[in-house]
């Protein structure tokens, strides 16, 4: 992946080709949309808060490959759903890190969840596939004078949820049990 840094990965599941799906991980650092783009062979794009797009060459794929939202308004949170469910639609798979962003709080290691993914992944019963990132944050941090450094990046793909049978009312459940396999995974590593 360049930088000195390479990805390992532990496939639980193998992403099909032309299939759509909703990828939700945890959201730990710029690496972040990198290695995510590393991973997948379909097509896909991020959901993403647009304030991103302002960090200097970062900002500049970020543009390009997201689906910019303003979490301050609900006109462009309700178009982003939109443009989400057109590329759906299209059989293309979306990204969203549910944590809304990268938490301030160097000491949580997996935030609250948002509920847009499980909406969305419902709604199109496209079937969500967790994703666990272990050494972003500690690779590459969002605070750039934190000390970053070579090394791997250790990933682990979920086997994927199926959400045919799954209702509007299933949103929550569908939500904690995700979050319950990310943060189980980041507390006992599958990969050494």
């Amino acid at each position: 992946m360049g930088m000195g840094l390479y990805p390992v990965v532990k496939r639980d599941f193998r992403i099909k080709k032309g299939q759509s799906y909703m990828l939700v991980a945890n959201h730990t650092s710029m690496t972040d949309i990198m290695l995510m783009l590393y991973l997948s062979k379909n097509p896909f794009v991020f959901v993403g808060k647009k304030e991103l797009a302002k960090i200097p060459l970062f900002g500049f794929f970020y543009k390009r490959t997201c689906i910019l939202v303003d979490r301050g308004s609900a006109k462009s949170r309700h178009d982003v759903f939109i443009r989400a469910q057109k590329k759906l639609n299209q059989g293309i798979s979306v990204c969203i890190f549910p944590e809304g962003g990268v938490p301030d709080d160097k000491n949580i290691l997996l935030d609250e969840f948002k509920d847009g993914a499980f909406r969305l992944a419902i709604e199109h019963k496209i079937p969500l596939i967790p994703i666990t990132l272990h050494d972003n944050k500690k690779r590459f941090p969002y605070d750039i004078f934190s000390e970053g450094g070579p090394g791997k990046l250790r990933v682990r793909i979920h086997q994927e949820i199926p959400t045919g049978i799954l209702d509007l009312e299933d949103k929550r459940m569908l939500k904690l049990q995700v979050r319950e396999i990310i943060l189980k995974e980041l507390q006992h590593p599958s990969i050494p």
